[in-house]
């Protein structure tokens, strides 16, 4: 367990927080590209890390992320004009450019004694942006300590080799991300009711939307159920932590499901074998009690079909089901449209979709978990190991020591998966038998960097 101070340290990411100051030390993604789809549209609310922004794509197709009010009497800038590489304020004109520059002051006549010295000294709090991955990622950091975007799979494909998408969800980023970290609840959370093969069968062609047969077959589905106390090895490692949870498997062999966390705030998930696609998240804070999910699923070897590209966006793997604000359709006002006989008969919660059966979990623990009344266990080796670290750093930060991951880009290029392994085999050879790595790391060549569009400074 957490004391309370601790906890405080490691949900609140507002201003001027320990672990705000640690997030602002990396790029997050803001939204999604799509959401601004023409230059000179409607400007868009932005809620991030506890502050109330706009985002707007000018006339060149760049895009600013700026404080939501006017600097001059406060106006909502939501309801300005984007126009002519600016967002102009209704209230009265001024104008500002995506690197928060006043370029016009129509209640001033041009020329007039002070005008320029006015303008000059206007100035609108606006955030580097980059667009890469078909995020628009921000850097909301002092400027001197602006890193590289850390060179995440997905984002290093070609588009037709990856699929983003993004959900609200309505609960403290921390417990979300220990969601993702925790996949010793596979075994009971995603798990089917039924163990007779044939009953598997019919759940099992449910499961696998968004998996191969092999990811979530019935030996794998079996295994799970059968060893609900998968032993956890946890290696810390440039860009985060790399969590293996090995599960008896047939004939003495281990069943290993490899997931990743990489800082400040990205998981990897488990499951994925050769060949297959790979899935991951991004639990972006929009304030302390909500969040952001930002869902990638890419495949380096081969495009993303058109059949898995529906399948996701009908909540299939980590996607959920959304509606036009991307908000879960099956959500906490609906109670996740539990269904207490589809409990009984199919899955262990009665609910559709394993984003939403995770939500539902997640977000049952409150708004921000209360971890100073936890007991854990073995199983929760991996998110005690989060916990250390993201308390660590933020306390480093502190003192003056900034993240090194943040200036480590490379260190992000690694995957996550799964393999049966001979039970006797120790975690470093078994991931050098799955990745050809230790620590999972791909060939540096094997997928080169698509150059980010920086679209603000």
């Amino acid at each position: 367990m957490l004391s309370r101070a601790q906890n405080e340290m490691l949900t609140r990411t507002g201003p001027g927080t320990a672990m705000g100051e640690l997030f602002r030390r990396f790029w997050i993604p803001a939204l999604l590209s799509r959401e601004l789809p023409e230059r000179d549209g409607p400007p868009m609310r932005v809620r991030l890390l506890g502050e109330d922004l706009i985002a707007f794509r000018d006339s060149e197709g760049r895009v600013g992320l700026v404080d939501s009010r006017c600097p001059h009497r406060g106006a909502s800038l939501f309801f300005g004009r984007n126009e002519e590489c600016g967002i102009r304020c209704a209230y009265h004109g001024w104008k500002f450019d995506v690197n928060g520059s006043c370029v016009d002051l129509p209640t001033m006549p041009r020329g007039a004694s002070g005008y320029e010295k006015l303008r000059s000294k206007v100035h609108l709090t606006a955030y580097p942006t980059r667009e890469w991955g078909e995020f628009v990622w921000a850097f909301l950091g002092p400027p001197d300590a602006m890193p590289e975007l850390p060179e995440m799979e997905f984002a290093l494909l070609p588009p037709a080799h990856r699929f983003v998408a993004k959900k609200l969800q309505e609960c403290n980023w921390a417990q979300a991300a220990e969601g993702g970290i925790d996949t010793a609840h596979f075994s009971f959370l995603h798990a089917p009711v039924a163990r007779e093969e044939a009953a598997l069968r019919d759940v099992i062609a449910d499961m696998t939307k968004g998996y191969s047969a092999r990811t979530m077959g019935q030996n794998q589905i079996r295994w799970m159920q059968n060893d609900g106390a998968p032993r956890y090895t946890v290696v810390k490692h440039d860009a985060g932590l790399l969590l293996g949870a090995a599960r008896h498997a047939d004939d003495g062999a281990l069943y290993w499901r490899i997931a990743q966390y990489l800082l400040p705030n990205h998981g990897y998930a488990p499951g994925t074998a050769r060949g297959e696609n790979y899935h991951g998240q991004t639990w972006v804070p929009i304030d302390d009690e909500n969040c952001w999910v930002y869902t990638y699923t890419w495949n380096p070897e081969r495009p993303i079909s058109e059949a898995e590209r529906n399948s996701y966006k009908g909540g299939a793997s980590i996607h959920a089901e959304v509606d036009a604000n991307w908000k879960p359709l099956r959500n906490r006002e609906n109670e996740y449209m539990l269904d207490r006989d589809m409990q009984k008969r199919e899955n262990f919660t009665g609910i559709k979709g394993i984003s939403e059966q995770d939500a539902a979990i997640q977000d049952s623990q409150g708004r921000i978990a209360d971890r100073t009344r936890e007991q854990l266990g073995p199983t929760d080796a991996g998110v005690v190991q989060f916990r250390r670290l993201m308390l660590q750093l933020a306390r480093d930060l502190r003192e003056g020591r900034a993240p090194e991951a943040a200036r480590l880009p490379a260190a992000y290029r690694v995957r996550s998966g799964a393999i049966v392994a001979p039970g006797s085999l120790p975690f470093s050879e078994v991931m050098a038998e799955r990745f050809g790595h230790e620590l999972g790391r791909f060939d540096q060549e094997a997928a080169p960097p698509v150059p980010a569009r920086e679209v603000a400074k």
